[in-house]
């Protein structure tokens, strides 16, 4: 039988010979690069990469309510339309003039056009929606409604 030494604590160089460790960290060295090359890669073209906004749902008896993550847009930027069966939010995230400038090496951001239609669950009285926009948050509340009929409405967001 043979008998293993495990090193001491510490003496991290005798650690890194066993194979299981040195895999390891060969592995992990591959996939940052691969991370590297692939971030590089699409950095040049973050600008047309479509996004799609995170959204919390919160309904109760009387309305659905949304709050979508959107950061560094202006109201001006946002198009939000109510249908007979969904919402539906479009935008653009514009990039700042002064990161172009300053020779950014890296960017994790989202910068583009952006959609995300979300099916209502139920009819909502859509002349009565009404839309916020505050802190990278947009906030958007459906009034419930038991109509029938429903048309495609314009929400301004202020």
């Amino acid at each position: 039988m043979a008998i293993v030494s495990f090193p001491m604590v510490g003496d991290i160089d005798s650690f890194m010979t066993f194979p299981l460790v040195r895999r390891n960290n060969s592995l992990k060295k591959e996939m940052n690069c691969l991370s590297e090359v692939f971030t590089s890669a699409i950095n040049g073209k973050a600008k047309e990469i479509v996004f799609t906004p995170a959204v919390e749902i919160y309904e109760n008896n009387d309305a659905i309510d949304l709050r979508l993550e959107i950061p560094g847009l202006e109201v001006k930027d946002l198009d939000v339309q109510v249908t007979a069966e969904a919402l539906e939010i479009k935008g653009k995230r514009r990039q700042e003039t002064e990161t172009q400038e300053q020779n950014l090496v890296r960017s994790e951001f989202h910068y583009g056009a952006f959609q995300r239609r979300i099916s209502l669950p139920v009819r909502v009285q859509n002349n009565l929606v009404k839309a916020d926009y505050k802190d990278g948050i947009l906030h958007i509340h459906l009034p419930k409604s038991e109509a029938d009929k429903n048309q495609v409405v314009k929400v301004n967001v202020g």
